[in-house]
């Protein structure tokens, strides 16, 4: 992404959707774009592990863990999975652990915070359905700008 979110809200203005949630940068890119992929889940990363060891094809996956810090929903072994397919990034409605290692990673990585706790692991949750960043929908297909000032949103077209 060569433009800001700062520059790319003034150029297009209301026609995004500006995420008001405050994220932290946990990846080595602090910078990203890309078209939307989802998985909704609580306490259970197994469907975002599986989706990230597919091809990502430049795609960012939104995680939503509906804001929970009990667990965390990503480290670094998943994190490498997400570069070795070429994914742009994640953004964690939840959080993250591995933080130090995450940061050595070329992928932007948003969340809300970290806990060393693991996740379980039996697949509960639902892929590619529409999920809530704070007052933002967020639907497959969409593209997601992100950067060190916030995620702006574009729907699909």
């Amino acid at each position: 992404m060569s433009i800001s979110t700062a520059d790319l809200y003034d150029e297009r203005g209301t026609e995004l959707a500006s995420v008001a949630l405050q994220f932290r940068d946990f990846g080595g890119k602090l910078s990203f774009s890309g078209p939307v992929r989802t998985v909704q889940c609580h306490h259970d990363n197994a469907l975002a592990k599986a989706l990230l060891s597919t091809p990502g094809e430049g795609a960012v996956l939104i995680i939503d863990g509906g804001g929970s810090l009990q667990r965390a929903l990503m480290g670094d072994m998943i994190g490498e999975s997400a570069v070795k397919n070429g994914w742009a990034g994640v953004i964690i409605n939840g959080a993250v652990r591995d933080s130090l290692a995450l940061a050595t990673l070329q992928l932007g990585v948003k969340a809300l915070g970290t806990n060393p706790a693991k996740s379980a692991k039996d697949g509960a949750g639902r892929v590619d359905v529409p999920v809530q960043l704070g007052d933002v929908t967020i639907r497959v297909g969409d593209v997601i700008y992100a950067d060190p000032d916030g995620i702006l949103v574009a729907p699909a077209s």
